[in-house]
C-alpha cells in the first residue's frame, strides 16, 4: 500500500493531527512536499538516504525548540489508535518520519512502544511494500535499546516475521537490507534474550545470505558473517547445543578459501595496500573473524574436533588460496586456544607453518608469516624453545626477500619482531647477523624499509638488553639523523625512531645511556615544538618517561615546558568526542597537575585514536599525590560497575588489570572507603563464578580459554587484597574466595597452574600483614594436601607453582607448620632426584630458604646442603642457595 501523493496524505480524513506534521517540519525549516518528493520519487538510494539523514539531523537539532506540546502532538501523530487505521503509517513518508524522529529521540515514544510493535507486526507482513518494511525495521532498531520487560515478549514474537521481511527486502533493495540487518546487532547488544529462542533461525538466515547467488553485495555478506560472530560471542554454548557449529564452519570455509576475481588480489595481499589499515570490510576478513571468535569463546576440544579436518584439507590442497585459508585458520586460533595448542599441538602446527615459508606462492608465504607472528605473540614461552630451528629459517628468509615488495617485507618483519621480542639471552648468537641486516635496511632509500628496520632494532633491544652495547653508538647516530629531519614524509619514521629510542633507554643500561639522556630530551622537545602530531607527542612522552628512569636530573631544566605540553594534551578535545567528565576538565586551571590527573583518568572517550593514546601516555607520566583519595573515589566505582555490567570479556579483563594495578600501587589507601573491600571481593567472586558471559550452564566442565583467562585476571586481585589489609579483616572474604580457586584444581593444566599459583601468591601476601601468621596456620590443613599433590603433578608449571606455594606457606605460617617440615623435606628430596626443569629446581631452593628462615630448627641443614651439593653434580648452571 505504497504512497506517493503528498496532498492526498495531508487531506486524508483518517490521518491523526496532520497539521502537527506540518508544524514540526516548519519548525525544522523543511517542507513536507520536498521531503516526500525526495524520498518517494527518486530511484536513487543515495538521494533517499541523504534526505533521510537531513530530516533526522534537523529533527534532532530542533527537538527542544519543538516544545512539550508539539512533542505530545507528534507522539500522537506517530502513534494513532489503532495504528493500522492510519494511512500515513502505511506510506513511505509516514514511516520515514517515524523512523527518523524516533531515532533522534526514542525515549518520548516509550509509552507508545506496544502500539508501534503491533504496527510493525502488520507492516512487516506487507511483503509487497519493501520501503515500508525498511523504515519499520529502522524504527525498531532505534527503539530496541529502550525497550522494557513489558515489550519483550511482543518483540520476541516479531523475530520470525522480521526474518521473512528481510528475505524479501534483500530481493528488493540490497543496500536497504544491509542497513536493516543492523537490527540484529542492536538486539544482541541491548537484549540478547529476545533472540535466544530464535538463534537457529537467525543463524540459518545468515548462512543463507552467505550462500545465495553471487549477485549479493559484499556488504550484505559481511553483515551476515558479523551477526554470526556476534551470536557466538554472546551465546557460544547455545550455538554448540543447537549443533550449529558444523553448518557455520561449512559455510565459512568456502568464503575463507575463495580466490579473488581474475586479475585481483585479496586486500591484505595487495602490494600497495596500507599496512596500517584495519578497516578491511571484505567477507573473507569477517570469515576469519568468525573462526577467531569461536577460538575465543568455545572450548578448544569441541572446536578443534570439527575445525581441524577442514583446516587440514585446505593445507593439503593444490589451490594456493585454500592453503592460505588453512594457515589463516591456524593463525587466528593462536590467541583463543593458546593453552590447548601449547600443550598438545605446537610442534606439528609450527612444522606446518615453517613449511609454508618455502611455498612457491607468495600469498601462501604471507599467510605463513602472519601465522608465525601470531604464534610468537600468543604461544610463549613454548615457541621460543624452537629458537634453534626458527631463527636460521627467518634470517634466511629475510636475506632472500625482494625489497621492492614492501607489503610482503612488512609481513616478514611482523613475524621476525614478534619472535625476537621474547628470545631473551637466546638472541645473542644471532646479534651480528641481525644488526648487520638492520643497519643495511636503515640506510635504504625506501622510508618504509627504514621504519621497519628501526622497529626491529627496538625488538632486538628488548631481548638483548646490555648485549646490544657494541652496536649502540651507530644505532643512536642513525636515530638522531631521522629525528632531526622535519620533512612531512619522515613523520612515521620519526615516530618509530622515538619508540625505539625509548626502548634503548630502558634496556641498554644506565651507564651507557646516561651521557646521551639530555640530548635525547632536547630532541624530543624540538620535535614537539616543531610538529603538531599526536602520535609524535605520544612517543615523546614515552621517551621522557624512559629517560626519567635512567637520568632524572636531565629533565629538571625542562620540567615547565614538558608539563605545559602534557597538560595541553590532556585538555585538548581534538580528534575525540568527550563525555561530561572531559567537558568538566576544560574548566580546570591549567597549573593544577594533580587535578588534571584526577579528571583525565575519568574521561570517557567515544573513540580510540592517536589523540587518546597521546592522553594516555601523558597521564602515565604525571603524579597523583594529594588527589589520591579523590581519584580512587571516582575510578574504583567505575571499575566495579564495568566488571558487573560490561559484556565484552576483553574489556572486563582490561578493567580488572587496571583495578589490580591500582590495588598494587595504593594498597590499603584503595580500601579506605567503607564497604570498598566487600565490593571488590564480591566483584572478584562474581567473575570467578561466572561461566562464559552469562550463557546457560553446559553439561560438562569445558569452557573457552578466554573464560578461564577472565577468571585468572579476577583471581590476581585476591593476593593484592590480602596484602592490603590486616589478615583478620580479610579472613571472612578469603574464606568465601578460596573454595572458588580450589575448585579449579580438577580442570585443565592451565586451571591447576592458576589455582596453586594463586594460593602461593595469597600465602606470600600474608607474610608481612598483621595477623598473617595465624591466618596462614589456619589455612595449612586445608592447603597442604592440595599443594603436595601439585608437587607430584605431571606438568612442570603446576609443579613449579606448587613448590613456590609450599615455600610461601612455610614462610607465612612459620613454627605453626613445623610438624609438617619432615614431610615437606622428604617431598622436596624426591622431587630433586628426578626434576629436570630448572625453574622448578630454582623455586625448590627458594622454598628451602624460606623454611630455614622461618624455622631453622626444623631443617637438618647438613643433610639439606649435602643433598644439594650432589644434585648440582648433574645439573649444571646452578649455584647453592
Amino acid at each position: 500500500m505504497g504512497y506517493t501523493n503528498t496532498y492526498h496524505l495531508c487531506e486524508d480524513t483518517r490521518c491523526v493531527e496532520p497539521r502537527a506534521l506540518h508544524e514540526l517540519l516548519s519548525l525544522c525549516g523543511l517542507s513536507l512536499t520536498l521531503i516526500s518528493e525526495l524520498i518517494v520519487a527518486p530511484p536513487s538510494h543515495q538521494i533517499r538516504q541523504s534526505a533521510a539523514v537531513m530530516l533526522r539531523m534537523r529533527v534532532k537539532k530542533h527537538w527542544k525548540k519543538i516544545g512539550p506540546d508539539h512533542r505530545e502532538r507528534l507522539a500522537a501523530l506517530c502513534c494513532p489508535i489503532p495504528p493500522p487505521q492510519s494511512v500515513i503509517f502505511k506510506s513511505s513518508v509516514g514511516l520515514l518520519l517515524l523512523s527518523k524522529v524516533v531515532e533522534s529521540n526514542p525515549e518520548p515514544f516509550k509509552p507508545h512502544y506496544r502500539q508501534l510493535l503491533q504496527l510493525f507486526g502488520t507492516v512487516l507482513q506487507d511483503l509487497d511494500n519493501p520501503t515500508a518494511m525498511y523504515y519499520s525495521i529502522l524504527t525498531l532498531t532505534a527503539m530496541t535499546a529502550y525497550t522494557g520487560t513489558e515489550e519483550m515478549n511482543l518483540m520476541r514474537s516479531l523475530i520470525p516475521t522480521l526474518i521473512i521481511a528481510l528475505r524479501h527486502l534483500i530481493k528488493a533493495d540490497q543496500d536497504q537490507a544491509s542497513e536493516a540487518m543492523e537490527v540484529f546487532d542492536e538486539l544482541m547488544e541491548s537484549e540478547v534474550s529476545i533472540m535466544v529462542p530464535h538463534i537457529t533461525e537467525i543463524v540459518h538466515f545468515c548462512l543463507e545470505v552467505r550462500t545465495r547467488n553471487t549477485t549479493l553485495t559484499d556488504s550484505l555478506r559481511v553483515k551476515a558473517l558479523s551477526c554470526i560472530a556476534f551470536l557466538i560471542r554472546l551465546k557460544s554454548k547455545t550455538v554448540l547445543k543447537q549443533k550449529l557449529l558444523n553448518p557455520i564452519l561449512q559455510t565459512v570455509f568456502p568464503v575463507l578459501s575463495a580466490a579473488p576475481p581474475p586479475g585481483e588480489e585479496d586486500p591484505e595481499d595487495e602490494e600497495n595496500s596500507n599496512e596500517d589499515d584495519t578497516d578491511n570490510e571484505s567477507p573473507k576478513h569477517f570469515a576469519a573473524q568468525v573462526i577467531d571468535t569461536m577460538a575465543l569463546h568455545m572450548p578448544p576440544e569441541k572446536l578443534f574436533h570439527q575445525l581441524m579436518p577442514l583446516t587440514q584439507a585446505c593445507l593439503a590442497s593444490d589451490n594456493p588460496y585454500e592453503r592460505k585459508a588453512g594457515l589463516m585458520c591456524l593463525a587466528v586460533l593462536a590467541e583463543g586456544c593458546a593453552d590447548h595448542i601449547r600443550t598438545k599441538m605446537l610442534s606439528s602446527m609450527l612444522q606446518t607453518v615453517c613449511q609454508s615459508l618455502s611455498d612457491s606462492n607468495q600469498v601462501v608465504r604471507s599467510a605463513g608469516l602472519f601465522a608465525l607472528g601470531q604464534f610468537s605473540e600468543h604461544l610463549q614461552p613454548e615457541v621460543s624453545k624452537y629458537c634453534a630451528e626458527l631463527m636460521p629459517l627467518l634470517l634466511g628468509y629475510m636475506s632472500a626477500l625482494n625489497q621492492a615488495k614492501i607489503g610482503h617485507v612488512t609481513k616478514a618483519f611482523y613475524a621476525l619482531e614478534n619472535f625476537l621480542e621474547n628470545l631473551g639471552s637466546e638472541i645473542e648468537p644471532y646479534l651480528p647477523t641481525l644488526m648487520e641486516t638492520m643497519s643495511a635496511l636503515s640506510n635504504a632509500e625506501n622510508l618504509k624499509l627504514k621504519e621497519l628496520a628501526v622497529s626491529a632494532i627496538g625488538a632486538i633491544a628488548n631481548a638483548a638488553k646490555e648485549k646490544l652495547v657494541p652496536y649502540f653508538l651507530p644505532v643512536i647516530e642513525s636515530l638522531k639523523g631521522f629525528l632531526t629531519d622535519t620533512r612531512d614524509e619522515m613523520r612515521s619514521l620519526q615516530t618509530q625512531a622515538l619508540d625505539t629510542l625509548s626502548v634503548l633507554a630502558r634496556t641498554i643500561g644506565k651507564e651507557v645511556f646516561s651521557p646521551l639522556a639530555a640530548e635525547c630530551v632536547q630532541l624530543g622537545l624540538n620535535l614537539t615544538n616543531a610538529i603538531d602530531d599526536p602520535d609524535l607527542r605520544r612517543c615523546t612522552y614515552s621517551l621522557f618517561s624512559a629517560v626519567s628512569t635512567v637520568s632524572p636530573d636531565c629533565l629538571n631544566p625542562h620540567l615547565t615546558a614538558i608539563t605545559t605540553i602534557m597538560l595541553l594534551s590532556l585538555k585538548s578535545t581534538e580528534g575525540v568526542t568527550v563525555s561530561q567528565w572531559a567537558l568538566w576538565l576544560q574548566t580546570l586551571p591549567i597549573h593544577t597537575t594533580q587535578d588534571v590527573a584526577v579528571y583525565s583518568i575519568s574521561t570517557q572517550f567515544s573513540v580510540e585514536n592517536a589523540y587518546i593514546d597521546e592522553k594516555e601516555d601523558t597521564f602515565m607520566l604525571l603524579f597523583l599525590r594529594p588527589a589520591l583519595q579523590k581519584l580512587l573515589g571516582v575510578v574504583l566505582p567505575s571499575f566495579l560497575e564495568a566488571v558487573h555490567s560490561e559484556r565484552e570479556r576483553h574489556v572486563v579483563m582490561g578493567v580488572l588489570e587496571a583495578m589490580n594495578a591500582v590495588l598494587k600501587a595504593c594498597q590499603g589507601e584503595a580500601l579506605q572507603s567503607p564497604g570498598r573491600l566487600q565490593e571488590i571481593s564480591q566483584a572478584i567472586r562474581d567473575t570467578v563464578c561466572q561461566d562464559g558471559g552469562g550463557d546457560e550452564a553446559d553439561d560438562d566442565e569445558q569452557q573457552a580459554e578466554y573464560d578461564a583467562m577472565l577468571q585468572e585476571f579476577a583471581g590476581e586481585g585476591i593476593p593484592l587484597l590480602a596484602s592490603a589489609v590486616p589478615a583478620e579483616t580479610f579472613q571472612p572474604y578469603l574464606n568465601e574466595l578460596l573454595p572458588l580457586i580450589m575448585n579449579k584444581l580438577s580442570y585443565t593444566v592451565a586451571d591447576r597452574s592458576f589455582s596453586v599459583g594463586t594460593l602461593g601468591e595469597i600465602l606470600q601476601s600474608l607474610v608481612n600483614v598483621s595477623g598473617g601468621r595465624a591466618c596462614a596456620g589456619k589455612l595449612s590443613n586445608k592447603l597442604l594436601p592440595v599443594l603436595v599433590a601439585g608437587v607430584r603433578d605431571s606438568d612442570s608449571e603446576v609443579r613449579n607453582n606448587s613448590v613456590f606455594a609450599l615455600g610461601a606457606l612455610a614462610q607465612a605460617a612459620g613454627p605453626l607448620v613445623a610438624q609438617d617440615y619432615p614431610m615437606m623435606l622428604s617431598l622436596f628430596s624426591n622431587l630433586l632426584s628426578k626434576e629436570q626443569d630448572r625453574r622448578v629446581i630454582d623455586n625448590l631452593c627458594a622454598a628451602l630458604c624460606r623454611m630455614i628462615m622461618s624455622n631453622m630448627e626444623g631443617v637438618p641443614l647438613e643433610q639439606v646442603l649435602y643433598m644439594h651439593v650432589h644434585s648440582w653434580d648433574v645439573i649444571p648452571g646452578h649455584c647453592l642457595p
